[in-house]
This record gives C-alpha cells, sequence and structure tokens, in this order.
C-alpha cells in the first residue's frame, strides 16, 4: 500500500523528532513550557504536515503543505541554535541534529520539486 509512511521524506522527519525529543529529554525544566515545548512541536509539525499534505487531492494543496513543513523546519534549526548557544546541547549532538535538519529540508525540496514536475505532465 502506497501511504505516507513510504516517502523518505516522512521517514527521514520522523526520525529527526525522536532525535529531538530524546536531546531534549534534559532540558531544564523550566524550559518545559518553552523551549522544550517549541522546539518539539516544530518538529512533529514537519512530518505531520507530509502526512496530511499526502493526501490532498491537487499537487497546489500538498505542496502548500510541504511548505508548513519547512517552515517548521526552519523553526527548528533556530531552536538548535538557541538550545546550543544556551549550554543545552553539545556542539556534537547540534551539528548532528542540525545535519539531520538539512537533510530533511533538502529532502523536503526534491520532493516538491517532483511535485510541481508531476503536475506539468498531470494538470489537474
Amino acid at each position: 500500500m502506497n501511504t505516507f509512511q513510504n516517502l523518505i521524506v516522512w521517514q527521514k522527519s520522523h526520525e529527526l523528532v525522536l532525535k529531538i525529543y530524546e536531546a531534549t529529554k534534559n532540558f531544564p525544566k523550566e524550559e518545559i513550557y518553552g523551549i522544550t515545548n517549541q522546539i518539539r512541536r516544530a518538529s512533529y509539525s514537519i512530518p505531520a504536515n507530509i502526512a496530511e499534505g499526502r493526501k490532498k487531492k491537487t499537487q497546489k494543496h500538498k505542496i502548500s503543505f510541504l511548505s508548513h513543513s519547512e517552515g517548521s523546519l526552519e523553526e527548528v534549526k533556530y531552536f538548535l541554535i538557541l538550545s546550543k548557544d544556551l549550554q543545552y546541547i553539545s556542539n556534537e549532538i547540534f551539528l548532528q541534529l542540525f545535519n539531520c535538519a538539512e537533510e530533511v529540508g533538502k529532502l523536503i525540496s526534491g520532493y516538491e520539486k517532483f511535485l510541481k514536475q508531476n503536475n506539468k505532465l498531470n494538470p489537474l
């Protein structure tokens, strides 16, 4: 069956969410409603929007949801920088997570290009 779980872009973004949750487990307790909540929400918004967009009927709507994913990804990148600067994560963890986020960004862009090209070939 062809589902959102089969999309590599979804798989990699889901992996990023799991890594973000692991990295934020030891954030200061006073950040539970601050940066911890914000980075987690932004991270799970990425695969959630990919999944939701997957079932939209038009390429335009699918691409719109990918755009939301890209916005959330940029939010995650900012919170990673902030987390490093506040010394909540090590530079090593920062680089691992940031590189993973960069990979997800490339996959989202590639999927978006594929959808746009497919739309030109098969307009609705």
